[in-house]
């Protein structure tokens, strides 16, 4: 299965929605205002990798955040396969976060 360009976009938004729905057990903001999502690159046959990092190497969340974000990725429809890959550079700073997760926090 080949996905056209439309499909690929709202496939992404999809993608982008699920992740906005994940947390960091630490902060109240998702992860993905938070900065943490470096890239998602989303493949014609449905396949989907995301680089993202964590707030830091000794985040308690290390262990459950990445195949939390696969396995709400891998549930979507028209997902064929999800990989995460956990990278460390850059390294996240708080500058990474959207301006309403700043906000959220009072870091403005």
């Amino acid at each position: 299965m080949r996905l056209s360009l439309e499909q690929m976009e709202e496939l992404r938004n999809k993608v982008v929605e699920v992740i906005r729905d994940i947390y960091d057990p630490e902060i109240p903001v998702n992860i993905y205002d938070l900065g943490l999502i470096y890239n998602i690159d989303l493949h014609e046959s449905g396949e989907v990798e995301v680089k993202m990092t964590l707030t830091s190497p000794s985040c308690p969340a290390a262990e459950s955040l990445p195949p939390e974000v696969e396995q709400k990725i891998a549930a979507l429809d028209s997902i064929t396969k999800a990989t995460i890959h956990v990278v460390w550079e850059p390294a996240w700073t708080p500058e990474m976060m959207s301006e309403d997760a700043r906000l959220e926090l009072n870091m403005f």
